[in-house]
């Protein structure tokens, strides 16, 4: 299995805020939609709590905001695993505007297998961590791991 997945959206009427173009909040469910689309792949996917009495959580996210969306505009969300190990994985993933090729967003994002009866982290089910290993670690991307920050 390659390293990066796509999924694909368009920018929905109830996305757009009084600017008149996508609000931050909606990158991040355009992002978590991604999510969505690439656990399945990785054996995390909906039937995942039922089959393992476990889910993804999420510890930590970065979210870069490089250009502007419209109502209709169509959206390519290409995703890279990072890193992963027992109990977490991590990824990246990188917005790009269907009309321009242009990447407007990125999203870096931490998450933690836990055990839903304890509330506490758990390592990935055998198949999970099989899966994931088969999983082609991506190139690191220019963007990838950046530090929030005012640079002086």
């Amino acid at each position: 299995m390659n390293g990066l997945a796509s999924h694909r959206c368009t920018v929905r009427p109830e996305w757009i805020d009084h600017n008149g173009h996508m609000n931050v909040a909606y990158y991040v469910v355009a992002f978590d939609e991604a999510t969505d689309t690439v656990y399945e792949d990785w054996g995390l996917g909906l039937a995942y709590p039922e089959q393992s009495g476990c889910s993804v959580f999420t510890l930590g996210m970065n979210v870069d905001y490089l250009g502007e969306l419209f109502e209709g505009d169509d959206v390519r969300i290409d995703t890279r695993l990072m890193d992963h190990d027992a109990k977490r994985i991590h990824y990246f993933h990188e917005m790009y505007s269907e009309a321009t090729g242009r990447l407007v967003s990125t999203n870096e994002c931490l998450c933690m297998n836990v055990d839903l009866a304890s509330r506490r982290s758990a390592p990935f089910p055998d198949d999970v961590r099989e899966k994931l290993a088969t999983v082609q670690i991506a190139s690191v991307p220019e963007r990838f791991g950046r530090v929030l920050g005012i640079r002086r």
